[in-house]
């Protein structure tokens, strides 16, 4: 979801060649679980707590995960099932293979994708995440 960059030219090929897409860091590194947001501590253990991955835990990423949570939390869904079920509706992703480190984990990923998203939800969704990309290229 935050990063969009085989929209433009491989999934509209994967979708006109007949090909699965299998989408890499789905959950971009656990951003999209729902276990970062701005104003909490990361949990302990957490790939945040250790300083892993300064350039997913950026303060433009955590704009974006409030966005879709609160999107998300306004439909009575999590983010983590936002996350999934946003990539299920892409025409070309075939699976989402997130990883986990816990049952608890295993149990919220596969029950994570059973949102069908409306077109409407699509847009809007779409429309969070192009107002972010919109803010950071102003920033630059």
């Amino acid at each position: 979801m935050l990063k969009r960059d085989a929209e433009a030219d491989v999934l509209p090929e994967c979708v006109r060649l007949a090909l699965a897409f299998l989408p890499y860091f789905p959950l971009a590194n656990g951003l999209l679980t729902g276990k970062y947001r701005r104003g909490r501590p990361f949990p302990q253990g957490s790939r945040g707590e250790s300083g892993w991955g300064p350039k997913v835990f950026t303060e433009e990423n955590l704009d974006q995960v409030e966005s879709l949570a609160k999107f998300a939390e306004s439909r009575g869904h999590t983010l983590l099932e936002l996350a999934f079920s946003w990539l299920q509706a892409q025409p070309a992703v075939a699976s989402v293979i997130a990883g986990a480190t816990s049952v608890d984990q295993i149990r919220a990923n596969a029950a994570a994708a059973n949102w069908d998203l409306t077109k409407s939800d699509l847009a809007e969704v779409d429309s969070i995440l192009s107002s972010a990309k919109s803010a950071d290229a102003a920033r630059i």
